[in-house]
């Protein structure tokens, strides 16, 4: 079982198999059922959802790491979204998780879907939520109906990794002053939906979003960089593969990932449980609670 160190429940580490460090925190109900839970784009062990007491009556013990370049965990370029299932395994064995569920938002989407795949029996349940699908399968129209802002940033990601990772630079700096302002205008100039307007205005999400701002990126954009390429590389598996239950949701409003994203992956994942809903990318403290509650023990949801 890989070694794990802890300073305190939200800094811990333990190490990959080609021994790089990876850095996770616990979340929820330390007592309840295991969820990995898989951060968006840029993102963190920190990103986790405000409303602790909810979560914790979920019954759900939520780990949460820093994928390869972001916050404490080392970097693995050239990494594929597959490439996130050694490290998932290796968090979950030092942690002692057997079997466990596995949720992924927005950018963690993906990621979510390779453990499914890959994962076989050691995956109870996954969700992916708001995650892009793959850019093959779409090709010209993965950009269709995303905000400028998102097309802009894929343009460099399409340039290659050095233009990215100059740009992606200057975006953070402009992001981190933002937020020392107002942290509900930590996604700037984006043309979000009302829905998401709310949910950044609400004051829980402040404290969540100043302390995700500043560890996604203490160790440079890289991870950031990182995720933007894998998402337009091939993924390294295949969705149609899965045979885990899982279930898919994504906004109707939504201009970080557009409804088709989720549209197609609802039709390739054999069997998938799908809920369309109103709204843009970020969801509900009431979505959050029954998407968990499906995760530990199958509850359903209403479509």
């Amino acid at each position: 079982m890989p070694r794990r160190v802890a300073v305190d429940r939200h800094l811990q580490t333990t190490t990959a198999p080609d021994g790089r460090v990876l850095t996770f925190a616990e979340w929820g109900d330390l007592e309840g059922s295991p969820l990995i839970f898989l951060h968006g784009t840029p993102g963190c062990r920190l990103s986790r959802h405000p409303n602790q007491a909810l979560v914790r009556s979920t019954r759900a013990h939520v780990v949460m790491y820093d994928r390869p370049g972001y916050g404490g965990s080392d970097r693995n370029p050239g990494r594929r979204i597959s490439d996130c299932v050694a490290d998932i395994v290796a968090i979950a064995d030092a942690v002692g998780f057997d079997r466990f569920a596995v949720k992924g938002g927005s950018g963690g989407g993906p990621h979510a879907l390779a453990a499914a795949a890959l994962l076989g029996d050691r995956i109870t349940r996954v969700a992916c939520s708001v995650g892009v699908a793959p850019y093959e399968a779409l090709g010209q129209a993965w950009t269709d109906g995303m905000d400028p802002e998102n097309v802009k940033e894929f343009g460099w990601a399409m340039a290659g990794e050095a233009t990215l990772a100059a740009e992606l630079v200057r975006e953070d700096a402009a992001m981190r002053e933002r937020v020392a302002i107002n942290p509900a205008n930590v996604l700037g100039a984006f043309d979000l939906p009302e829905s998401d307007r709310a949910a950044l205005a609400q004051s829980d999400w402040a404290e969540v979003t100043r302390e995700e701002v500043e560890e996604e990126t203490r160790n440079g954009v890289w991870g950031w960089v990182d995720d933007d390429l894998a998402f337009l590389q091939p993924w390294g598996f295949d969705v149609t593969t899965i045979r885990v239950p899982t279930a898919v949701w994504y906004g109707l409003d939504d201009v970080m990932t557009p409804p088709a994203h989720g549209q197609w992956l609802a039709s390739q994942v054999p069997g998938a449980r799908v809920r369309a809903q109103t709204g843009g990318h970020l969801g509900s403290d009431s979505a959050m609670a029954e998407l968990n509650l499906w995760l530990i023990d199958g509850r359903p949801w209403d479509p």
